[in-house]
Protein backbone atom coordinates (compact mmCIF):
# COMPACT_ATOMS: atom_id res chain seq x y z
CA UNK A 1 0.00 0.00 0.00
CA UNK A 2 3.09 2.55 0.68
CA UNK A 3 3.33 3.29 -3.25
CA UNK A 4 -0.34 3.21 -4.01
CA UNK A 5 -2.83 6.10 -4.39
CA UNK A 6 -5.31 5.50 -1.72
CA UNK A 7 -9.21 5.47 -2.66
CA UNK A 8 -10.84 5.08 0.75
CA UNK A 9 -9.25 5.61 4.08
CA UNK A 10 -10.82 4.88 7.41
CA UNK A 11 -9.55 4.76 11.18
CA UNK A 12 -11.38 3.86 14.31
CA UNK A 13 -14.58 4.40 12.28
CA UNK A 14 -17.70 3.21 14.94
CA UNK A 15 -21.23 2.94 14.69
CA UNK A 16 -23.68 2.66 17.20
CA UNK A 17 -27.50 2.12 17.36
CA UNK A 18 -28.26 3.12 21.65
CA UNK A 19 -26.52 0.19 23.32
CA UNK A 20 -25.48 -1.90 19.69
CA UNK A 21 -22.49 -0.97 18.03
CA UNK A 22 -22.71 -2.27 14.80
CA UNK A 23 -19.26 -1.52 13.75
CA UNK A 24 -16.46 -0.88 16.32
CA UNK A 25 -13.59 1.14 15.55
CA UNK A 26 -12.34 -0.72 12.18
CA UNK A 27 -9.44 0.61 10.57
CA UNK A 28 -8.25 -0.13 7.00
CA UNK A 29 -6.95 1.61 3.88
CA UNK A 30 -8.45 0.81 0.02
CA UNK A 31 -5.84 1.19 -2.95
CA UNK A 32 -6.97 2.69 -6.66
CA UNK A 33 -7.74 -0.32 -8.78
CA UNK A 34 -7.94 -2.59 -5.49
CA UNK A 35 -10.62 -5.01 -5.07
CA UNK A 36 -10.90 -5.13 -1.17
CA UNK A 37 -12.98 -7.81 0.44
CA UNK A 38 -14.91 -7.32 3.62
CA UNK A 39 -15.91 -11.02 4.48
CA UNK A 40 -18.31 -12.27 7.38
CA UNK A 41 -21.37 -13.33 8.37
CA UNK A 42 -25.03 -11.52 8.36
CA UNK A 43 -25.10 -9.17 11.24
CA UNK A 44 -21.48 -8.30 11.00
CA UNK A 45 -21.48 -5.00 10.53
CA UNK A 46 -20.81 -5.15 6.48
CA UNK A 47 -23.57 -3.21 4.94
CA UNK A 48 -23.23 -0.44 7.93
CA UNK A 49 -19.65 -0.07 6.93
CA UNK A 50 -20.48 0.47 3.63
CA UNK A 51 -23.25 2.50 4.35
CA UNK A 52 -21.24 4.92 5.96
CA UNK A 53 -18.97 4.76 3.63
CA UNK A 54 -21.07 6.07 1.03
CA UNK A 55 -22.82 9.02 3.01
CA UNK A 56 -25.63 7.34 3.99
CA UNK A 57 -25.56 6.42 7.52
CA UNK A 58 -22.95 9.62 10.03
CA UNK A 59 -20.84 7.59 12.25
CA UNK A 60 -20.87 7.99 15.61
CA UNK A 61 -16.90 8.68 15.96
CA UNK A 62 -13.80 7.56 13.92
CA UNK A 63 -12.51 9.27 10.39
CA UNK A 64 -12.71 8.43 6.99
CA UNK A 65 -12.05 9.40 3.56
CA UNK A 66 -13.49 8.54 0.05
CA UNK A 67 -11.70 9.53 -3.11
CA UNK A 68 -10.66 12.46 -0.79
CA UNK A 69 -13.90 13.29 0.95
CA UNK A 70 -14.55 12.92 4.71
CA UNK A 71 -17.22 11.20 4.99
CA UNK A 72 -19.29 12.86 7.65
CA UNK A 73 -18.84 16.60 5.79
CA UNK A 74 -18.69 15.84 2.40
CA UNK A 75 -21.41 12.97 2.03
CA UNK A 76 -22.62 14.80 -1.18
CA UNK A 77 -19.16 15.19 -3.05
CA UNK A 78 -18.80 11.35 -2.28
CA UNK A 79 -22.21 10.46 -4.11
CA UNK A 80 -20.94 11.95 -6.66
CA UNK A 81 -18.07 10.02 -7.32
CA UNK A 82 -18.71 6.48 -5.95
CA UNK A 83 -20.96 3.76 -7.42
CA UNK A 84 -23.15 2.17 -4.99
CA UNK A 85 -25.62 -1.34 -5.66
CA UNK A 86 -27.04 -2.49 -2.57
CA UNK A 87 -28.48 -5.81 -1.26
CA UNK A 88 -31.75 -5.02 -2.14
CA UNK A 89 -32.63 -4.59 -5.94
CA UNK A 90 -32.75 -0.55 -6.15
CA UNK A 91 -34.37 0.06 -9.17
CA UNK A 92 -37.98 0.81 -10.31
CA UNK A 93 -40.25 -2.42 -11.25
CA UNK A 94 -42.72 -0.52 -12.96
CA UNK A 95 -40.47 1.47 -15.16
CA UNK A 96 -38.52 -0.17 -18.53
CA UNK A 97 -34.77 -0.70 -18.65
CA UNK A 98 -34.50 2.07 -20.59
CA UNK A 99 -37.03 4.00 -18.59
CA UNK A 100 -34.34 3.39 -15.29
CA UNK A 101 -31.80 3.96 -16.79
CA UNK A 102 -32.73 7.30 -18.26
CA UNK A 103 -33.78 8.33 -14.75
CA UNK A 104 -30.64 7.23 -12.97
CA UNK A 105 -28.26 9.33 -15.52
CA UNK A 106 -30.67 12.37 -14.78
CA UNK A 107 -30.13 12.08 -11.55
CA UNK A 108 -26.37 12.03 -11.52
CA UNK A 109 -26.97 15.36 -13.91
CA UNK A 110 -25.95 13.22 -17.16
CA UNK A 111 -28.10 14.08 -20.52
CA UNK A 112 -27.80 14.47 -24.36
CA UNK A 113 -25.01 12.58 -26.08
CA UNK A 114 -23.10 11.69 -23.20
CA UNK A 115 -26.48 9.68 -21.32
CA UNK A 116 -26.96 7.89 -24.75
CA UNK A 117 -23.37 6.57 -25.07
CA UNK A 118 -23.56 5.49 -21.44
CA UNK A 119 -26.52 3.75 -21.44
CA UNK A 120 -25.66 1.80 -24.65
CA UNK A 121 -22.48 1.21 -22.81
CA UNK A 122 -24.58 -0.41 -20.39
CA UNK A 123 -26.92 -2.03 -22.13
CA UNK A 124 -23.42 -4.13 -23.63
CA UNK A 125 -21.99 -4.43 -20.48
CA UNK A 126 -25.02 -5.84 -19.05
CA UNK A 127 -26.15 -7.67 -22.12
CA UNK A 128 -29.61 -6.91 -22.65
CA UNK A 129 -29.54 -5.32 -25.74
CA UNK A 130 -33.26 -6.89 -26.55
CA UNK A 131 -34.32 -5.61 -23.45
CA UNK A 132 -34.43 -2.25 -23.16
CA UNK A 133 -38.37 -2.01 -23.50
CA UNK A 134 -39.21 -4.84 -21.07
CA UNK A 135 -40.02 -4.21 -17.86
CA UNK A 136 -37.89 -4.48 -14.64
CA UNK A 137 -40.27 -6.35 -13.03
CA UNK A 138 -40.06 -9.44 -15.53
CA UNK A 139 -36.53 -9.73 -15.57
CA UNK A 140 -34.68 -12.60 -15.08
CA UNK A 141 -32.83 -12.51 -11.15
CA UNK A 142 -29.38 -12.57 -12.97
CA UNK A 143 -30.52 -9.99 -15.56
CA UNK A 144 -32.06 -7.45 -12.46
CA UNK A 145 -28.43 -8.19 -10.96
CA UNK A 146 -26.23 -6.72 -13.86
CA UNK A 147 -28.92 -4.04 -14.35
CA UNK A 148 -28.62 -2.61 -11.06
CA UNK A 149 -24.62 -2.98 -11.25
CA UNK A 150 -25.16 -1.16 -14.83
CA UNK A 151 -27.07 1.65 -12.77
CA UNK A 152 -24.20 1.88 -10.30
CA UNK A 153 -21.64 2.63 -12.89
CA UNK A 154 -23.94 4.75 -15.57
CA UNK A 155 -21.77 8.28 -14.35
CA UNK A 156 -18.13 6.02 -14.59
CA UNK A 157 -17.36 6.48 -10.67
CA UNK A 158 -13.77 5.48 -10.11
CA UNK A 159 -14.98 3.80 -6.98
CA UNK A 160 -17.65 0.77 -7.08
CA UNK A 161 -19.41 -0.07 -3.86
CA UNK A 162 -20.98 -3.82 -3.54
CA UNK A 163 -22.96 -4.88 -0.84
CA UNK A 164 -23.29 -8.40 -1.36
CA UNK A 165 -23.92 -7.79 -4.95
CA UNK A 166 -24.38 -11.67 -5.32
CA UNK A 167 -26.56 -12.85 -2.70
CA UNK A 168 -29.34 -15.08 -4.31
CA UNK A 169 -27.93 -15.89 -7.64
CA UNK A 170 -26.98 -19.40 -8.88
CA UNK A 171 -23.15 -19.88 -8.89
CA UNK A 172 -22.85 -19.65 -13.05
CA UNK A 173 -23.94 -15.89 -13.03
CA UNK A 174 -21.87 -15.16 -9.87
CA UNK A 175 -19.02 -16.32 -12.00
CA UNK A 176 -20.16 -13.79 -14.94
CA UNK A 177 -20.32 -11.20 -12.17
CA UNK A 178 -17.00 -11.28 -10.93
CA UNK A 179 -15.54 -11.32 -14.48
CA UNK A 180 -17.39 -8.00 -14.71
CA UNK A 181 -16.11 -7.00 -11.53
CA UNK A 182 -12.24 -8.13 -12.81
CA UNK A 183 -12.91 -5.86 -15.94
CA UNK A 184 -13.80 -2.59 -13.49
CA UNK A 185 -10.49 -2.87 -11.82
CA UNK A 186 -8.35 -3.80 -15.13
CA UNK A 187 -10.02 -0.32 -16.24
CA UNK A 188 -8.84 0.99 -12.82
CA UNK A 189 -11.79 1.23 -10.59
CA UNK A 190 -11.14 0.49 -6.62
CA UNK A 191 -14.17 -2.05 -5.89
CA UNK A 192 -15.39 -2.85 -2.54
CA UNK A 193 -17.56 -5.68 -1.99
CA UNK A 194 -18.77 -6.81 1.04
CA UNK A 195 -19.64 -10.84 0.79
CA UNK A 196 -20.36 -13.72 3.14
CA UNK A 197 -19.27 -16.17 0.20
CA UNK A 198 -15.88 -17.63 1.06
CA UNK A 199 -15.37 -18.63 -2.56
CA UNK A 200 -15.92 -15.03 -3.42
CA UNK A 201 -13.54 -13.69 -1.41
CA UNK A 202 -10.32 -15.82 -3.06
CA UNK A 203 -10.97 -12.85 -5.74
CA UNK A 204 -10.03 -10.21 -3.97
CA UNK A 205 -6.79 -8.47 -3.83
CA UNK A 206 -6.96 -8.00 0.15
CA UNK A 207 -9.84 -9.25 2.79
CA UNK A 208 -10.64 -8.25 5.71
CA UNK A 209 -12.18 -10.53 8.17
CA UNK A 210 -15.02 -9.20 10.25
CA UNK A 211 -17.25 -10.39 13.08
CA UNK A 212 -19.47 -8.20 15.53
CA UNK A 213 -18.34 -5.21 14.46
CA UNK A 214 -14.54 -5.77 14.51
CA UNK A 215 -11.96 -6.73 11.98
CA UNK A 216 -10.35 -9.16 13.49
CA UNK A 217 -7.97 -10.32 10.52
CA UNK A 218 -6.62 -8.42 6.94
CA UNK A 219 -4.78 -9.52 4.57
CA UNK A 220 -4.77 -11.42 1.06
CA UNK A 221 -6.29 -14.53 0.52
CA UNK A 222 -2.82 -15.83 0.33
CA UNK A 223 -1.58 -14.34 3.41
CA UNK A 224 -3.95 -15.64 5.68
CA UNK A 225 -3.91 -19.09 4.50
CA UNK A 226 0.17 -19.20 5.18
CA UNK A 227 -0.13 -17.05 8.36
CA UNK A 228 -2.32 -19.98 10.12
CA UNK A 229 -0.62 -21.29 12.70
CA UNK A 230 -2.42 -24.82 12.77
CA UNK A 231 -2.06 -27.67 10.65
CA UNK A 232 -5.13 -28.81 8.89
CA UNK A 233 -6.73 -32.09 8.32
CA UNK A 234 -10.06 -33.12 6.84
CA UNK A 235 -11.58 -36.20 7.74
CA UNK A 236 -13.99 -38.48 6.31
CA UNK A 237 -16.22 -40.39 8.17
CA UNK A 238 -20.29 -42.25 8.38
CA UNK A 239 -22.41 -39.99 10.53
CA UNK A 240 -20.10 -37.33 10.80
CA UNK A 241 -22.60 -34.98 12.70
CA UNK A 242 -22.50 -37.62 15.57
CA UNK A 243 -18.93 -37.83 15.09
CA UNK A 244 -17.94 -33.98 14.85
CA UNK A 245 -19.68 -33.82 18.26
CA UNK A 246 -17.77 -36.61 19.83
CA UNK A 247 -14.55 -34.87 18.65
CA UNK A 248 -14.74 -31.36 19.35
CA UNK A 249 -13.91 -31.93 23.24
CA UNK A 250 -10.92 -33.76 22.10
CA UNK A 251 -7.83 -31.69 24.43
CA UNK A 252 -5.64 -32.01 20.69
CA UNK A 253 -8.30 -30.28 18.32
CA UNK A 254 -7.99 -26.48 18.67
CA UNK A 255 -10.81 -26.47 16.22
CA UNK A 256 -13.39 -28.33 14.06
CA UNK A 257 -15.57 -27.41 11.61
CA UNK A 258 -18.10 -29.10 9.27
CA UNK A 259 -17.28 -28.49 5.62
CA UNK A 260 -20.13 -30.49 3.53
CA UNK A 261 -20.07 -34.02 4.73
CA UNK A 262 -15.98 -33.77 6.03
CA UNK A 263 -14.85 -32.57 9.40
CA UNK A 264 -12.01 -29.87 9.15
CA UNK A 265 -9.93 -30.07 12.02
CA UNK A 266 -7.25 -27.54 13.21
CA UNK A 267 -4.72 -28.35 15.40
CA UNK A 268 -1.16 -27.27 16.52
CA UNK A 269 1.55 -28.15 14.15
CA UNK A 270 3.80 -30.28 16.62
CA UNK A 271 0.33 -32.58 16.58
CA UNK A 272 0.98 -36.20 15.09
CA UNK A 273 -3.01 -35.58 14.36
CA UNK A 274 -3.37 -39.56 12.80
CA UNK A 275 -2.07 -41.01 15.43
CA UNK A 276 -3.74 -38.98 18.32
CA UNK A 277 -6.79 -38.97 16.40
CA UNK A 278 -7.04 -42.60 15.83
CA UNK A 279 -6.51 -43.79 19.66
CA UNK A 280 -9.59 -41.09 19.94
CA UNK A 281 -11.43 -42.60 17.56
CA UNK A 282 -11.36 -45.58 18.46
CA UNK A 283 -12.13 -44.86 22.15
CA UNK A 284 -15.52 -44.05 20.72
CA UNK A 285 -15.76 -47.18 18.71
CA UNK A 286 -14.98 -45.30 15.08
CA UNK A 287 -13.03 -47.50 13.09
CA UNK A 288 -14.11 -46.88 9.27
CA UNK A 289 -12.48 -43.37 8.33
CA UNK A 290 -10.64 -41.47 6.25
CA UNK A 291 -8.39 -38.68 7.30
CA UNK A 292 -6.04 -36.16 5.16
CA UNK A 293 -3.41 -33.19 5.90
CA UNK A 294 -4.73 -30.53 3.48
CA UNK A 295 -3.91 -26.84 2.60
CA UNK A 296 -5.64 -24.45 4.77
CA UNK A 297 -8.89 -22.85 3.06
CA UNK A 298 -10.37 -19.16 4.11
CA UNK A 299 -13.03 -21.23 5.84
CA UNK A 300 -10.28 -22.78 8.02
CA UNK A 301 -8.85 -19.60 8.46
CA UNK A 302 -11.99 -17.66 9.49
CA UNK A 303 -13.23 -20.78 11.88
CA UNK A 304 -9.58 -19.98 13.51
CA UNK A 305 -10.27 -16.28 14.04
CA UNK A 306 -13.79 -16.84 15.40
CA UNK A 307 -12.39 -19.11 17.31
CA UNK A 308 -9.97 -17.17 19.49
CA UNK A 309 -12.23 -13.95 19.06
Amino acid sequence: MDNMEISVNVENLTKRFDDFTAVDSVSFSVGKGEIFGFLGPNGAGKSTTIKMLCGILSPTSGTGTVSGFDIVNEQDEIKNNIGYMSQKFSLYNDLTVRENLEFFGSIYGISGKILKDRIEYVRDMAGIGDRMDSMVNILPGGIKQRLALGGAILHDPPILFLDEPTSGVDPVMRRNFWELIYEFSRRGKTIFVTTHYMDEAEHCNRIALVIAGKIIALNTPDNLKNELPYSVYSLKVNDFIAVFDKISGFDFIEEAAIFGSDIHILCDKKVNLKKELAQGLKSIGITDYKIDHISATLEDVFVSHAGRD
